[in-house]
């Protein structure tokens, strides 16, 4: 088998914006069916996307009776994440499901045993691992330029960027707002660099300060305040069982210039690094003070077969093509993600209880 043969469930702004696109780059692919609640959206992506003979479907069960299917995409609203998931795994299908992996670590942990019992792949996009300056800082924490890194930020920061569209600001369908939404993807990268998934406890907070506001200055336009029900900021501290520490903010909408999100801070008793305005590597050389600006448009580094360049999105399409078809390894574990969903959870229980939440 050279080809995977691919359904995708939800033809909206994620499955249009970057896994449609990367998977029609993608050699190793074959769209044959599409899946969404809204049949046009599901005729659009087919007709656009799919190969001659490709199906439209409304049902996803329907989708997953289909058994020339190898692999499904799950890019629906987070409250469905766990329920498509396991009947795809159960049904033998491999999954790439989007980020967050799953509303809370319960819902994860019945997507790892799905998985389990399926033997088929499982993994969670997150992109942002692929990126040039992500592979070349993993690749170094990897050598130990970095040391024992027992400090972070991960940080993603909107000024006034909420998304308007979809269910993005309902709480009851998506499980939060921009800690969940945007804040995954920083976590996911501190958790990554720090090789470090044993959380100990955390304190978390969040706001609802701005999303009532009106006239708000927007960059997708003012939102429904009564729809507005998740938070339009969050902040947590989370410690991990070797002591190490970091430090999650994450906002929509947040009084603060210089916005910048899906990036992280590392600091280790060699050195540290940060993404803040570029990758910058910060060290000592000769008993000063310096720091690095590697020139990461001087050639590339072949990280994954078939793969050697591209955007984050083609990378991690190839990647799990690759996977599926056992010519390679997964760069995102959906072990791994599910960690990231269960610090996300006591960041939003913390701050309902007021209190330190302990993972143990």
């Amino acid at each position: 088998m050279d080809k995977v043969r691919m359904g995708f469930i939800g033809c909206g702004g994620i499955a249009n914006g970057k896994h449609l696109p990367a998977q029609k780059r993608n050699p190793a692919a074959e769209m044959v069916a599409f899946c969404d609640v809204i049949e046009d959206r599901a005729q659009k992506a087919c007709k656009e996307y799919g190969v001659p003979g490709a199906k439209v479907y409304t049902d996803y069960r329907e989708l997953l009776k289909d058994d020339s299917i190898d692999a499904v995409f799950v890019l629906t609203p987070n409250c469905s994440h766990c329920e498509i998931t396991v009947a795809a795994l159960e049904a033998g299908k491999h999954v790439m499901c989007e980020k967050p992996m799953a509303m809370n670590y319960a819902e994860a942990k019945k997507m790892l045993a799905a998985r389990d019992k399926s033997g088929k792949v499982l993994t969670v996009g997150y992109q942002n691992r692929y990126r040039p300056d992500s592979l070349y800082l993993k690749e170094q924490a990897e050598a130990g330029m970095f040391g024992d890194i027992y400090y972070a930020e991960a940080i993603a920061i909107r000024r006034r960027a909420v998304p308007t569209w979809g269910v993005f600001i309902d709480k009851e369908k998506q499980g939060g707002g921009p800690l969940i939404d945007i804040g995954t993807h920083s976590l996911d990268l501190t958790l990554f660099m720090m090789n470090n998934y044993e959380p100990a406890f955390c304190v978390g907070k969040t706001f609802h300060k701005l999303n009532k506001q009106t006239n708000t200055g927007n960059a997708w336009g003012d939102w429904d305040t009564e729809k507005f029900t998740a938070e339009d900021s969050a902040f947590g501290f989370v410690v991990m069982k070797n002591g190490a520490l970091i430090n999650l903010k994450a906002s929509w909408a947040l009084n603060m210039a210089n916005p910048i999100e899906a990036v992280t801070t590392i600091c280790g008793d060699k050195a540290g690094a940060d993404m803040l305005d570029g990758l910058r590597i910060n060290t000592v050389i000769g008993g000063k003070q310096a720091m690095i600006k590697p020139d990461l448009n001087s050639g590339s580094v072949a990280f994954f077969e078939g793969a050697s360049a591209g955007a984050p999105e083609d990378i991690e399409a190839v990647t799990f093509t690759n996977a599926v078809l056992g010519k390679g390894k997964l760069y995102v574990t959906a072990d791994q993600a599910a960690v990231v969903t269960q610090i996300l959870e006591g960041i939003y229980e913390s701050d309902k209880t007021g209190k330190p939440y302990y993972f143990d």
